[in-house]
């Protein structure tokens, strides 16, 4: 009878151990998901209408979203060139900072 109550009472504990620990990582999903897909569509938007505006279509601009916060990276010619692409970029709906990470050629400025 001994071995008995040991196995169950480990079996206790492994049941409450999965209650106290699991559970919690069920409940994120489909915010983290939402959350996902709402990253891509800003994405998309700024690339777009980076692509849309002709004086920057000559540039690698590199579009990154995380939770909100675009991320604009490469190298154009000029810093007018980079207020250009921050321009665009808050002009899309739904941004909640804008990182700036692009350069200049040839100097290394941003």
């Amino acid at each position: 009878m001994g071995q008995l109550d040991y196995t169950r009472c480990f079996f206790v504990f492994f049941l409450v151990a999965q209650l106290a620990f699991f559970p919690g990582c069920a409940t994120g999903k489909y915010e983290g998901s939402r959350e996902q897909y709402d990253d891509i569509v800003i994405t998309t938007k700024v690339h777009e209408a980076i692509i849309d505006e002709p004086s920057l279509r000559p540039f690698e601009i590199n579009v990154r979203t995380i939770k909100g916060v675009v991320e604009l990276s490469g190298t154009v010619n000029s810093r007018d060139d980079i207020d250009k692409a921050l321009a665009v970029a808050r002009g899309i709906s739904g941004i909640r900072f804008i990182k700036n990470d692009m350069r200049t050629l040839g100097t290394g400025d941003y």
